[in-house]
Formats: structure tokens, sequence, C-alpha cells
């Protein structure tokens, strides 16, 4: 047999990616199936990430194949403005069906950044619509990831992210981190101390003034910056404050959305009810760029005034509530009721956490985190060199058939909720190994 040719490594300028070191030491996929990618030469790569945290129903789903390819050749493309078409108005059906119950509006997009940037609009015109314009300030968190455009990096958290591209929105502020290991190291998901970080956006409020928010948005669970489980009454402490001050309370579930958490969203397993929630990542199964928005009824109507003929929201995307994109999450859907898979999830918890955590006995890691089938377990820096020892276990990791996330000197895991117990025991096997490598090499 023929060894397979590497296409040249040109031309594609990668996202988030060192261009020049890629194009030096590439890391190529070349297929899919089930819990596993496929190198050009053909080794298998176990999938601990869901690609990147989206694919969990697991690769190469036919029937998501089956139910695009009849879209496209139905309907190839239909302009979202003023014009309608079944398939996206089928799949914003299928999708209030998982959401909690007073969700009856659904925005479509097409990516989370997408997503994080809608909501933080829409929370704006809503108080525009209620009479009181100057609720502008938009509130993040530190060490938040909303993706990339320009309002998720100014409510985003993450300093690198943030730093190459000069002044963002101004009316941004940001709560504390919930990160706090001297009190929640090794924590079995939500961690007992922290719900009095919560109390931080009284200091915000305090600052600029109630009257001039409009909006908090937070991860449920911060997933990009390392695995951050919320703490116990956090969220509900969250939600309070902002109910008390006529504030709204965006959840970014593009990570925890769709099962991650053993539940359709961390608003349902966790019990705290947003006013917005955003979505991508597993609403297609990482098959075709889909995001959206879903609102509760009070922030949708209140933008519902004034002449039937006027536009309510001067927003929205070409591809908007694509036919093919709304096949694939109607199709995705039903895979995730029929096989059950969001229960799965769940069941397979307290055998994920338990395996997870072995790796407390890896050197250099300082702490393992957990919650749902999501796990984060972070190393000791190297002194002066950030990031060092994470890139080294990430590469580590891949060369023996294992991908992985890396942030930081954190590696998360997020693997398909198909999993079985015996991949779970592969995971951890392959990832300590690669710990344990990596400490003899680095210094």
């Amino acid at each position: 047999m023929d060894k397979p040719t590497q296409p040249p490594l040109d031309s594609w300028w990668m996202p988030f990616t060192p261009n020049r070191q890629f194009r030096a030491e590439p890391m190529l996929l070349a297929r899919a199936k089930g819990m596993h990618y496929f190198t050009p030469e053909g080794r298998p790569v176990l999938d601990g990430a869901s690609g990147l945290w989206c694919v969990n129903a697991g690769h190469g789903r036919p029937e998501i194949v089956e139910a695009v390819t009849a879209a496209m050749t139905q309907l190839d493309y239909a302009p979202p403005f003023k014009i309608g078409h079944p398939y996206a108005f089928e799949a914003a059906r299928a999708l209030r069906q998982i959401l909690p119950p007073d969700f009856t509006e659904v925005f479509f997009v097409n990516s989370g950044s997408e997503a994080a940037d809608t909501a933080l609009k829409i929370a704006r015109a809503y108080h525009v619509a209620r009479g009181e314009p100057e609720r502008v300030w938009l509130i993040g968190r530190e060490r938040a990831y909303h993706g990339v455009n320009f309002g998720g990096i100014s409510v985003g958290g993450i300093p690198y992210v943030r730093a190459a591209f000069g002044p963002l929105l101004a009316e941004v502020d940001h709560l504390r981190h919930t990160h706090d290991p001297e009190r929640n190291a090794f924590s079995r998901g939500q961690p007992e101390h922290g719900a009095e970080f919560a109390d931080d956006l009284l200091r915000i409020i305090g600052k600029h003034g109630a009257q001039k928010i409009a909006a908090v948005i937070v991860e449920p669970m911060a997933g990009s910056t390392g695995v951050l489980p919320p703490p116990k009454a956090y969220l509900e402490r969250l939600r309070a404050i902002c109910s008390e001050h006529g504030i709204l309370l965006i959840f970014d579930e593009v990570i925890t959305g769709f099962g991650r958490l053993g539940a359709p969203f961390a608003a349902q397993r966790l019990g705290v009810e947003p006013d917005m929630i955003c979505m991508a990542k597993g609403m297609t199964n990482g098959t075709i760029p889909m995001g959206a928005v879903a609102a509760r009824s009070h922030v949708h109507d209140a933008l519902m005034q004034g002449s039937p003929a006027m536009i309510e929201l001067m927003h929205g995307y070409t591809y908007s509530g694509h036919p093919a994109a709304s096949a694939a999450l109607v199709a995705t859907l039903d895979i995730y009721a029929r096989e059950q898979l969001f229960d799965r999830a769940r069941s397979l918890e307290p055998y994920w956490e338990d395996a997870i955590h072995m790796l407390r006995q890896a050197p250099n890691v300082i702490d393992v985190r957990n919650i749902g089938l999501v796990g984060g377990i972070e190393l000791q820096p190297i002194d002066g060199r950030p990031g060092a020892r994470g890139s080294d276990v990430y590469r580590r990791a891949f060369d023996s058939g294992l991908l992985v996330r890396v942030t930081g000197d954190t590696i998360a895991l997020s693997p398909p909720l198909i999993i079985t117990e015996k991949e779970i025991d592969e995971i951890v096997g392959k990832l300590g190994d690669a710990i344990a490598g990596s400490s003899k090499e680095l210094a």
C-alpha cells in the first residue's frame, strides 16, 4: 500500500494555532467514526474532547448526513429576512421541547461567538424597549470565554484572548472568577466554597448603579479557561441579585448545552433559570455551523411593540436558520432522544469522576475538577514557562492516540456521550502516561 501523501501545509491561516510551529510539526486528522479520529496514516486517536466540545453523539452519524442531504436536495438556501422556510421553524420547535418551559423563542445564528454577541444586543434592546435606554453596561467575569467577536471578547475575561485588539466595548465590567484552589482543590462536582463570590456583583452595582446595567453573562461551568464548576449556591445568588435589580442574566451554554452536564442544559441540571441561553457546538453534533439564543417570553415580548410592520430587532445573519443546519439540528436532537444520551451521561458520572480523580496521583498534578462528563486536570506550571507543561502533555497524548484539550497548564476532557467505561479507563491511562512522561523530560 502506498504511503499517504501529506497535503501542502500552506494557505490556511489556522485559528488559535501557532501556525509556524504547526507547519514544522503538523498534527493531522483524516477521518472519524464513533469515538475515534484517524490520522492520514490510519492511526486511531481516541476522542477525549468531543472534537472541540461539540461532537456529543460521536462521529460519523449517518442519520445527520441523510437529513442534511435531503434538506439540501429540497432547498439549498432561503433568505431568512422577511421570508421563512419550514426547516427553521421545525428546528426551533424541536429545540423548544428540551428547553426550560418559559423559553418560548429561538433566534438562530451560526456559532457560539455570534450567540454571545446576539444575546448582548438583545439585552440592550430589551431595556430600550422598556424605556430604560441608560442600561448599557454589560458584566462578564474574569477567566470567562464568550467567543471571539468584539462583544464576546469585551465581556470575556481571558487576557491573552483580548490583548492584541486594542480598545473594546467601553461599558463593560467583570466579576471576579470562582477559582479557589486553596479551599476547593480536588473537588468532586460543585465545590463547597465560593457562593459569596456572586456578591461581587453588588460591588459592581455600587460602582456603576443598577439602573445602568443591562445584563450579566456567565458560563454556568467555565470551560475554556480550564473547567471551573460553579460553587454550590453561587448561580442561585447571582440570579437573585440580578432579579432584585432588574438585570438580565445570560447563561453562555455553548459548552454545557446538549447533555454535557447530564441534562439538556446546565440551567436544568443546576436548577437556575436565566433570561437567555446561548448555545452552539452540540446543536448539530459538530457537523454544520449553527448557534442560537433562546429567550424567555418576557424578553421577547418586550420587543414586540409598535407597528406590526416594524422590524423589532435590527439584527441577523445571512445564514440564520440555514436549511441544512436546521435539518442537522433536528436529526441530532432525534439521536439524543432515541439513544437517551443525556441520561447516559448522567449515569456515567460516578465512574467518570472516580476515574479522572485517579490522576491526582500523577506527578505535577495540583488539581482535578469535574462536573457532568467534563474533567479538568491542572498541572504545576514550569517556572518562567507557563503553558509549556500543558502543551507538552497535549502533544504526548496525541502521539499516544488520545485527543484532549489544553488551556495553559490545564488539560480539559469532554468525551462524546457515547463513551464506555473501558474507553474512560483508556483516556485516564493514556493521559496519566503522558503526564508522567512529560514530568521526566521537563524540569
